[in-house]
């Protein structure tokens, strides 16, 4: 998706309705410096106002993020386009989460093994030692519950029965046994029971 592209579409289509930014702000209960981060690139608007502002522009949301008006004899390929670029980004997306979640986890075991020695170093068997023991095993559990819950929502699991893609509860991916990122989970589509893989996008 190219949002230099889409930000000079926004803003030839605002100048061609006849309105500043700060007009097309006003409509949108924005400010002009969020319309101006649009045009230049920066940003795109958010989900909950690109409707609203393609009614404004007289465009649709297939136009918006091509950046472009399409003719009717291209719009079927235009929309395959875009819908591949959308696929693009959520497995782009869905990889660096992965990546995140991987280096943090390597991040709060070397952690944990290191507070855990240099406390035992430090203070010996005392009381000392066994509370911040206590402390560290809290912050490393929760730690990692977190980043289970990141690398759950990234990407899908795939039943290995029906292909169906899914992403499984919380409870579910923890009861699961796994080997790696496979899962053995039950697919909500076919309600069998199979190594799920992790796959980065639909």
């Amino acid at each position: 998706m190219n949002l230099s592209k889409i930000g000079k579409f926004i803003a030839k289509c605002r100048k061609v309705k006849g309105l500043t930014q700060e007009q097309l702000a006003e409509k949108l209960y924005i400010t002009d410096r969020a319309v101006s981060k649009w045009e230049r690139g920066l940003s795109l608007p958010d989900a909950g106002i690109m409707l609203e502002l393609c009614s404004l522009l007289d465009i649709n949301v297939n136009e918006l993020l091509n950046g472009e008006k399409i003719e009717m004899k291209d719009y079927k390929e235009k929309n395959e386009e875009l819908l591949l670029e959308l696929a693009r980004q959520d497995e782009n997306k869905n990889r660096k989460i992965l990546n995140i979640t991987i280096i943090a986890s390597i991040l709060a075991v070397v952690s944990y093994i290191a507070v855990i020695i240099m406390s035992s170093l430090a203070f010996g068997e005392g009381l000392k030692f066994g509370i911040i023991m206590v402390v560290s095993t809290l912050i490393f559990l929760s730690s990692m519950f977190i980043i289970f819950k990141y690398e759950i929502e990234a990407g899908y699991h795939e039943c290995k029965k029906c292909n169906h893609k899914f992403v499984p509860t919380y409870m579910q991916a923890m009861m699961a046994p796994h080997m790696g990122y496979t899962r053995y989970l039950k697919c909500p589509k076919c309600n069998k029971r199979s190594w799920a893989k992790k796959v980065m996008n639909k």
